[in-house]
């Protein structure tokens, strides 16, 4: 079996940052345990930073309120019912959550009561590499097989993978993100079994966490693989809703490996702007998400896949479209269908999208066309839809004497009723 090894010195590196000393000596009382948990030791374990520190306690919210008050910090009751209370060292917030215990679950939501078992704690979490806990003295715990796991590149559930996800639907897409994230081999079988058996259960969750969880998977190292799977067995359309191209997507991580979550969706699900309009409702899209999806769909319809790319044309389309979406929409094609593209206009494309050169910029405003004599109203809109067309179609000049000629051609639109 494939394994990597483990960083035996990460849990004492993230004890020794001076937040989280800071953070501990403040939740220190007699008879109480607070320890460092989930993510942050995992991600110590691989040798890595972790932005996310979460703690678990045995103190109750209104003593961890108390607690960290009374040494100088800033706290949050940010989930105060639930057990949590956000605490903060300088700007970093830490969430400290009282133990629990799962009482009543219904696949969306837990009903839990405050409980002071790290070992049940850990039970009620998801998979065994998120179940591990650093206490104060440098000791992690480890009562699930966790470590073993994260050696080994398998994501498991804990105990039985079927219970899991009926506690919590959500978990079939986080079982196929940490697989991306943290997986060496083929998928857990029988988490992948349970998975694909309970995969109706996704339907009834809340748009914005299947959003949230999708994008996070999106960015995950080993995405193209883990949604091969998923799509393959019925759950990536079951997301989606509608047609979906991996070897695009695939593409596009190949020459755009820095490429975000959006753009990676849009590769993935978008070709025209119908799909942004059918995956608005379905992800539950930010309107930040939906425009950037729509601006990529307008710069794949625009490209003439028989047509080469020179400077002119690239000046032309970086002025018409959002320059990311159109690096998006070419880094997707396949080479045998996609335009060449001139040296000098490739170029321009990475200097404009990575803000070295300037977008074309139209020169003409209303005001220039006011200036002589023409009456605001339709007449402007006329004169300058017809010099904008003319400065399109001979590459955008930016040259001050290209000004004079559209200036002409406006005024002759605009009195041409």
């Amino acid at each position: 079996m494939t394994s990597r090894g483990l960083d035996d010195d990460g849990p004492a590196r993230l004890l020794r940052r001076d937040d989280v000393q800071t953070v501990l000596a403040s939740l220190a009382a007699p008879d109480e345990e607070t320890r460092l948990v989930g993510g942050c030791v995992r991600d110590a374990l691989l040798g890595r930073n972790s932005s996310d520190i979460d703690l678990a306690t045995t103190l109750e919210p209104a003593q961890t309120l108390s607690l960290a008050i009374k040494a100088g910090l800033r706290a949050i009751p940010t989930g105060f019912d639930h057990g949590t209370v956000t605490v903060l060292v300088a700007r970093t917030p830490f969430e400290v959550t009282t133990l629990r215990e799962d009482i009543e679950t219904d696949g969306r939501h837990a009903v839990v009561r405050f409980g002071r078992d790290f070992v049940r704690d850990a039970e009620r979490r998801d998979f065994t590499i998120n179940a591990l806990s650093l206490d104060p003295s440098g000791q992690v715990h480890d009562t699930a097989g966790g470590v073993r796991d994260l050696g080994d590149g398998r994501v498991r559930f804990i105990g039985d993978a079927a219970t899991r996800i009926q506690e919590d639907a959500l978990r079939i897409l986080r079982f196929f993100r940490f697989h991306a994230r943290y997986g060496l081999a083929e998928p857990d079988a029988a988490g992948l079994s349970a998975c694909i058996a309970a995969q109706h259960m996704i339907d009834g969750l809340s748009r914005e966490r299947v959003r949230t969880e999708l994008l996070k998977l999106l960015v995950a190292p080993g995405v193209a693989e883990a949604l091969a799977v998923m799509d393959e067995v019925g759950i990536l359309p079951r997301l989606i809703g509608g047609p979906t191209d991996l070897s695009r997507l695939g593409r596009l991580i190949g020459a755009r490996p820095q490429a975000g979550d959006v753009a990676r969706l849009a590769a993935l699900a978008v070709r025209s702007k119908a799909d942004v309009v059918r995956l608005q409702p379905a992800l539950r899209l930010s309107k930040a998400e939906a425009a950037a999806l729509s601006s990529y769909a307008l710069a794949w319809e625009s490209l003439d896949r028989r047509k080469p790319i020179d400077l002119g044309t690239m000046r032309t389309l970086t002025a018409d479209h959002d320059p990311e979406a159109l690096m998006t929409a070419l880094a997707s094609m396949d080479p045998s269908q996609s335009p060449p593209i001139a040296e000098d206009a490739g170029v321009f494309l990475e200097a404009v999208g990575a803000g070295r050169a300037q977008r074309p910029t139209f020169p003409l405003t209303g005001a220039d066309l006011a200036s002589n004599g023409i009456t605001p109203g339709p007449a402007v809109g006329r004169g300058l839809d017809a010099a904008r067309a003319y400065w399109l179609e001979r590459g955008c000049s930016d040259d001050p004497s290209a000004i004079e000629a559209l200036i002409e051609i406006a005024m002759n639109a605009a009195r041409t009723k």
